[in-house]
């Protein structure tokens, strides 16, 4: 009794000023930290010591715990915010691919994604191809429209290329139809998806099926990197990543993205110490009909992880649960291209099956679904399994639910899910329109509504493929309401305020996995995850937010990423293998 009288005095003593504790590791000051702590406060400094957050207050407060060793970080009046939390992008198997990626995200014209094209097709080596693996939209293009495939083929000569539309389609050109063996002969898919002209000769355009598999299976087919560069490749993603300010992403899985054999490359840098995100992950069933199979193996062959403050790299990566395709009959789709897809009736059996068993081993999960009536269905199998095997506050959550309805929304909130949104309206809104006119559009997502009625809400890309990975274009589509290509989409009342939109991305998205007691808020007792901002999140003109990078980027107490006055604080940046990959050459997320 006596030593707890002792520890709490001290503890009691520790929180007075002046008095002896603890020593910063670091400190950052004069900067406009914006904490989104409970009362939004807005303050000067931040001390950090190992990956905790010791105090946050005014330069002259914070100064108290600065002692000979405590690196001092100046921030000249910049903005700092919580580290962004993406809760839905595919960064493993993005991982593993970048280096190999041209990507025409972000490039204003056609003209100028053509040259990269062509400037591409020219460094590619033998055996290799040229891909542009979606994250783009022809509304980005001043030319509003798709390049022609006579315009590929010009730009990529005999050098094979894949270029992926969204989860719509894609072309191969005549060079990726040989390497392939695609011609006259070739049987059509299942769907009739190879488009041929009148003598049967393909013309080169893959046309989507509605799950988009084909188009995946056909790029899974292209080479792939060896181990080294697949390291490499890895290591410069998610440098990407915490250059536009993410310090964490929850992985959605995806498809061709096989448990444990395609972890390899994340597991072995964990191990190494060497990822810079937070990255909890969830197991994507990879085959129709073998969902319950996959689930059972997976159930008994990984732990399910549990932060719990410990370091990065402790049980920051770590299997998160399952989903978000938890079988392929209870998954619609989001290629509005295409008119709403109907779930057979067999998949409440087969859905059932696969609940039942994660929800008696205690695995959260999460669910793909774009429509209404497909959230019904699902709600209907989750209501029956909830009777017997009762979730109890355990995470789970709809992913996507663009035109979800108030009484789903309701019965989401009663069985104690949540909601993760997606900004693939900013990339299909104008299809959209197309297919179910402005008014459908107008609250797809409902997010204020969301929020009122008090569900867990966060948001998320949905990238690389679908829609492009950068957090920026999703916290300028939910605030302003427009696609890429300037079209209004989302009504005026249904835009939540810039504060709101970036809690969604930090300490909200953490409230859907149960983790936002000590994540995404700058305040005592936190991880220390923050980002000093190149320009003003909260003042900068709509059309400009999409263009904000990181000066600095802080996960759990050490710098990952710095650019500018800062980049003394950070390592050299890692040389690009292989030479010939676009990475080396146009980066990632493209500025003009």
């Amino acid at each position: 009794m006596k030593s707890l009288i002792i520890l709490t005095t001290i503890l009691y003593l520790a929180d007075l000023p002046g008095f002896a504790q603890i020593k910063a590791d670091m400190i950052i000051t004069n900067g406009r930290i914006h904490t989104l702590d409970q009362q939004n406060s807005v303050t000067q400094a931040v001390a950090i010591a190992g990956n905790k957050i010791l105090m946050t207050g005014t330069n002259k407060e914070v100064s108290r715990l600065s002692g000979k060793h405590t690196k001092i970080i100046d921030a000249k009046g910049k903005t700092i915010i919580p580290g962004l939390f993406d809760s839905h992008l595919h960064v493993i198997r993005g991982g593993r691919f970048y280096n190999t990626e041209l990507r025409w995200d972000g490039v204003k014209t056609l003209k100028r994604a053509l040259e990269m094209l062509s400037e591409q097709a020219r460094r590619t080596p033998p055996g290799q191809w040229v891909r542009v693996v979606g994250g783009w939209t022809e509304y980005q293009f001043e030319e509003k429209r798709l390049p022609t495939l006579d315009e590929i083929n010009q730009a990529t000569g005999n050098v094979p290329a894949f270029i992926l539309y969204l989860y719509g389609k894609a072309w191969l050109n005549k060079a990726g139809l040989q390497a392939l063996d695609i011609n006259s002969e070739t049987p059509n898919p299942a769907a009739g998806l190879i488009e041929k002209d009148i003598d049967g000769n393909p013309t080169g355009v893959l046309i989507a099926e509605p799950n988009a598999f084909i188009l995946y299976s056909t790029l899974a087919k292209l080479p792939e990197l060896s181990r080294d560069e697949k390291i490499n490749s890895t290591l410069q993603y998610m440098s990407e990543l915490n250059r536009l300010g993410l310090t964490a992403v929850m992985d959605a899985g995806g498809g061709f993205q096989n448990f444990p054999d395609d972890y390899a490359i994340t597991d072995s840098l964990s191990k190494l110490g060497k990822i810079t995100l937070r990255l909890p992950y969830y197991l994507f069933a990879q085959k129709k009909g073998s969902e319950l199979a996959d689930y059972t193996r997976w159930t008994s062959l990984a732990d399910i992880g549990r932060s719990d403050g410990n370091h990065l790299n402790e049980l920051d990566y770590r299997v998160a649960g399952g989903g978000e395709n938890l079988v392929a009959e209870a998954a619609d789709f989001e290629n509005f291209l295409l008119p709403r897809p109907d779930l057979p009736q067999t998949m409440e059996t087969n859905l059932l099956a696969v609940l039942d068993l994660l929800i008696s081993k205690r695995w959260p999960f999460r669910l793909h679904a774009t429509y209404d009536e497909s959230i019904t269905k699902d709600l209907a199998v989750i209501e029956k399994v909830n009777k017997k095997l009762p979730i109890n506050g355990m995470p789970w959550f709809i992913d996507h639910a663009e035109t979800i309805s108030e009484e789903n929304m309701q019965k989401i909130k009663s069985l104690g899910g949540g909601i993760a949104i997606q900004h693939r309206m900013a990339y299909q809104g104008e299809t959209f329109i197309k297919r179910y006119g402005k008014k459908a559009a107008l609250y797809a997502p409902p997010v204020k509504r969301m929020l009122e009625i008090g569900l867990p809400v966060g948001l998320g890309t949905d990238g690389t493929r679908v829609a492009s990975y950068n957090p920026w274009v999703a916290l300028q589509w939910i605030t302003t309401g427009k696609t890429v290509g300037g079209t209004q989409v989302m009504a005026t009342d249904n835009l939540p305020d810039r504060t709101t939109a970036l809690s969604l991305m930090s300490f909200r998205g953490y409230s859907l996995i149960s983790e936002d007691k000590n994540k995404g808020r700058i305040q005592k007792g936190y991880l220390a995850d923050m980002v000093i901002l190149s320009d003003d999140y909260f003042s900068v003109a709509d059309d400009q937010i999409q263009f904000i990078t990181a000066n600095l980027t802080i996960v759990d107490g050490k710098v990952v990423w710095a650019d500018q006055d800062y980049q003394s604080l950070a390592a050299g940046k890692l040389p690009v293998i292989p030479d010939w990959s676009p990475v080396k050459y146009y980066g990632g997320y493209q500025t003009k």
